[in-house]
C-alpha cells in the first residue's frame, strides 16, 4: 500500500513563498491524478489544485489561481505545490491525496502559517 507524505510547510510573512512536497512511499506504486487540499481553521477540506497523472492538465481554485503552481516529477514519485504571494487567508493544513477514489484516511499534512 502506498502512502503520501507532505512536507515543506512553515511560518512565512505575507507575500512570502513556500514549496510543498508530496512524496509517495511504499509499494506498489501507481501513477494517479493528484490534488492538493487544505483545511482552513474551522472549515472542511477543500481542493486547491490538481494535476493529471502525466502532468499535462492542471486545475486551481479561484482563490489561489495565479499564485500557486502544482507540478509533479513521476521519476521522483513526488508532487509539488509552489505557493507565491502568500496571504494570511492561506493559513491552513495542506494535504495531498488522489483526486479519483480519494482515500478516506488522510495523512498528517503540513502546516502553513502566513502571519506578520
Amino acid at each position: 500500500q502506498v502512502q503520501f507524505v507532505e512536507s515543506g510547510g512553515g511560518l512565512v510573512q505575507p507575500g512570502g513563498s513556500l514549496r510543498l512536497s508530496c512524496a509517495t512511499s511504499g509499494s506498489p506504486f501507481t501513477i494517479r491524478a493528484m490534488g492538493w487540499y487544505r483545511r482552513l481553521p474551522g472549515k472542511q477540506r477543500e481542493l486547491v489544485a490538481s494535476i493529471s497523472s502525466g502532468g499535462g492538465t492542471t486545475t486551481y481554485s479561484d482563490s489561489v489561481k495565479g499564485r500557486f503552481t502544482i507540478s509533479r516529477d513521476n521519476a521522483k514519485k513526488t508532487v509539488y505545490l509552489q505557493m507565491n504571494n502568500l496571504k494570511p487567508e492561506d493559513t491552513a493544513v495542506y494535504y495531498c491525496n488522489q483526486v479519483v477514489n480519494t482515500r478516506t484516511t488522510w495523512g498528517q499534512g503540513t502546516q502553513v502559517t502566513v502571519s506578520s
